[in-house]
């Protein structure tokens, strides 16, 4: 089989060490080296003896090589994310170093580039590639040490402080957790998978120490895992201390110990060894000796990988390179080290540096909300979990360049700390210049502030995190039946007078209050409500979500709605994911799912999940997105609040924006009933052909 030609970006020493794994594969084959000058590549190629292999000047020219099919990036952990994307733009199949990313956030944008341009891409983790880790996973996954408790592992070396090196500079995200601390928690989550039976899995709770040099890195640092199962990882980390470097899992009948878990033996070839010890003492040994290098194992099974061959090592795939990112990003956070460029005046996309663009072509649909006078998109952007400053600048960044422009969020929508959300936003506003391009919509006066004068207060706190004089609508978060409906109406007319507010609106308000307000509005000639922000969703809310919570999705709402010139952003739009495999009849473990929309009485709920779901096959989309199009195909104008709290999420939405459904198709959705063409009823295990085969 012809061998798959390489490139490599970057000529430090872990480039040179793929170079030599790649002469020593039978797949593959090195064709290309770049390096930021023409003198630093042709000295690459003579250094490693590899004179049929071109040396550019520049990461660009490599990535332009047609003959170049892989390329390996070697670069400081602070480029990783550019060139990953513009490798993937440039249909280049990529094996990245680790870390894949600096943090969770650009992991998303790679991820997003990946997925589009249709390429392979994998984290070089070159541990997990030495037939030492095939034997762990068959002794843990075996039951050979019992259930597994406890998990040590550990990476560090001692480097000299320069505050000019990698290792070192804070700007170039130096430190180390993210220099070898990866390795730990990549191993972790492996093996807490394996004890879990998935191939891994997300810690539950998160906590460190760390020495914090004079350049601003962790020298060293140390944190503690807890995963499901009640197991517990320990790790430790460092740039500026030595340490064993090992490997320890500890069962209830034994216990598995790994003295050279990184590199097996060594970089090229040698010998290791693993230990299984019972009652204290070494039970049995197994040894393992390899006369190649560990990144030919990894170049190889990554090929495989390539050409869709039958695995010898399964790959680590881009979701526990995901999931490995977010811990790592947790490990920082719990020491409070942020990088420079990480600073909301600083974040810049990996590849746009800052400067949105909507894509000339997108999916996005919009509606017109009265008092509003620009477009809104269909979908609107919940901010409500966002983490961080690189997460929401990521979230939202993508939202707008896919054509969204409507974000949600509350003075209530704390996030780690009073008002933390809507400072991101107002902090992502003011970086990308964006205030006039986008609809604010702000919520405030919930419980117990639910009064005119609370109501005032909120929104000028809101306004103040949020950095603008204005919001585009303004909702009343919950609904206070002592209050005269008409106080509320004063104080936001109030507002809209002032210029603070342009359109408003209720969340958890009864329809009988809405058409009290408004009939309140018209007879002293003030604006009306615009806006009703309740729950509705294909399933049925059976149990409020949050005390107040009302919903819309009953008929007589939806008859009102059809009605009057009020809009419905709607809450909780796809139930919370009760239409994906996490929900279900049989599947009674997820305490919100059964709350909300399976308690009894419920069937109802499950009947028409299970008709999303067919549906979902005879359209070839997913039940998910069959869900979310029920609300946006509603018999009048509504809007659906969505909450990714992943770029992945986002995308999933939006290919419900591909959907229409038509009447018939909603009744039999809701009802399981169809209606005819001459208004007749046949029942849904009919009407799901007829629809398939409607335009």
């Amino acid at each position: 089989m012809e061998k798959v030609k390489w490139g490599i970006i970057g000529t430090g020493t872990i480039a040179q060490a793929f170079a030599q794994g790649i002469m020593q594969s039978q797949t593959s084959v090195l064709t290309a080296v770049a390096s930021r000058s023409n003198t630093k590549a042709i000295s690459f190629v003579e250094k490693n003896k590899c004179p049929q292999t071109k040396a550019y000047g520049n990461y660009d020219a490599l990535l332009e090589d047609s003959e170049v099919e892989a390329v390996y990036i070697a670069l400081p952990h602070v480029y990783h994310a550019e060139w990953s994307i513009k490798a993937a733009q440039a249909q280049k199949h990529i094996l990245c170093e680790k870390p894949a990313t600096v943090n969770h956030a650009e992991a998303m944008i790679v991820w997003d580039a990946i997925t589009k341009n249709k390429v392979c891409f994998m984290e070089g983790f070159m541990y997990r590639f030495h037939p030492q880790m095939q034997k762990i996973a068959e002794l843990i996954q075996c039951n050979q040490i019992g259930k597994v408790n406890i998990i040590q592992s550990n990476f560090g070396f001692t480097r000299t402080i320069n505050p000019q090196s990698r290792l070192y500079s804070k700007e170039l995200a130096g430190g180390g957790i993210l220099e070898v601390g990866c390795y730990p928690v990549s191993v972790s989550r492996w093996i807490a998978g394996l004890a879990n039976q998935v191939p891994y899995i997300e810690p539950v709770k998160v906590e460190s120490i760390a020495q914090i040099g004079i350049t601003g890195v962790d020298e060293w640092a140390t944190a503690t895992l807890l995963f499901p199962g009640d197991i517990v990882a320990q790790m430790a980390a460092s740039i500026r201390s030595e340490q064993e470097n090992s490997l320890r899992v500890f069962g209830e009948t034994g216990a598995i110990v790994v003295p050279d878990p990184w590199y097996g033996g060594g970089n090229t070839e040698g010998q290791c060894e693993i230990h299984i010890y019972r009652d204290e003492q070494i039970e049995e040994t197994f040894t393992f000796k390899t006369n190649k290098s560990l990144y030919t194992s990894e170049i190889d099974a990554f090929v495989e990988e390539i050409r869709g061959d039958e695995a010898t090592f399964p790959i680590i795939p881009v979701e526990d390179t995901l999931g490995n990112m977010n811990t790592l990003d947790q490990w920082r956070q719990k020491i409070e080290l942020i990088y420079p460029f990480e600073s909301a005046n600083a974040y810049e996309h990996p590849t746009n540096k800052g400067t949105l663009r909507k894509k000339p072509k997108n999916d996005m649909i919009y509606g017109s909300i009265s008092g509003v006078t620009q477009p809104v998109s269909r979908l609107i952007m919940g901010v409500d979990n966002q983490r961080s400053v690189p997460h929401a600048f990521a979230m939202f960044d993508d939202y707008f360049e896919r054509g969204g422009n409507a974000f949600d969020t509350s003075h209530l929508y704390v996030g780690f700390e009073g008002g933390h959300c809507e400072s991101l936003l107002g902090d992502w506003i003011k970086n990308r210049g964006v205030r006039e391009d986008i609809v604010l919509i702000s919520k405030g006066a919930h419980t117990p502030n639910c009064t005119p004068a609370g109501m005032a207060e909120e929104f000028r706190e809101s306004l103040e995190r949020l950095q603008t004089d204005y919001a585009d609508i303004y909702i009343l978060h919950r609904d206070n039946l002592e209050v005269p409906v008409g106080e509320f109406v004063d104080v936001l007319y109030q507002h809209l007078q002032s210029g603070k507010i342009k359109a408003y609106g209720g969340s958890n308000w009864s329809i009988k209050r809405v058409a009290e307000a408004n009939a309140y509005a018209e007879k002293y000639g003030m604006q009306p409500f615009s806006v009703l922000s309740n729950q509705f969703s294909l399933a049925q809310m059976v149990e409020p979500i949050w005390e107040g919570c009302l919903s819309a999705s009953d008929p007589a709402s939806i008859e009102w709605l059809k009605n009057h010139p009020v809009s419905l952003l709607a809450y909780s739009s796809q139930a919370r994911g009760y239409f994906t495999e996490q929900a279900g009849r049989t599947k009674t473990n997820d305490i919100e799912h059964a709350r909300f929309w399976s308690l009894i009485n419920s069937d109802a709920n499950f009947k028409r999940r299970d008709r999303a779901f067919e549906m979902a096959k005879a359209k070839g989309v997913k039940a998910i997105n069959i869900a979310l199009a029920y609300v946006l195909s509603q018999p009048f104008e509504a809007f659906a609040l969505i909450g990714p709290r992943f770029i992945s999420e986002t995308v999933s939405s939006f290919e419900s924006l591909k959907i229409q459904l038509n009447p018939s198709e909603l009744k039999w959705l809701n009802s399981g009933t169809f209606i005819n063409v001459d208004g007749g009823l046949k029942a849904g295990d009919k009407a799901l052909h007829h629809m398939s085969q409607e335009p």
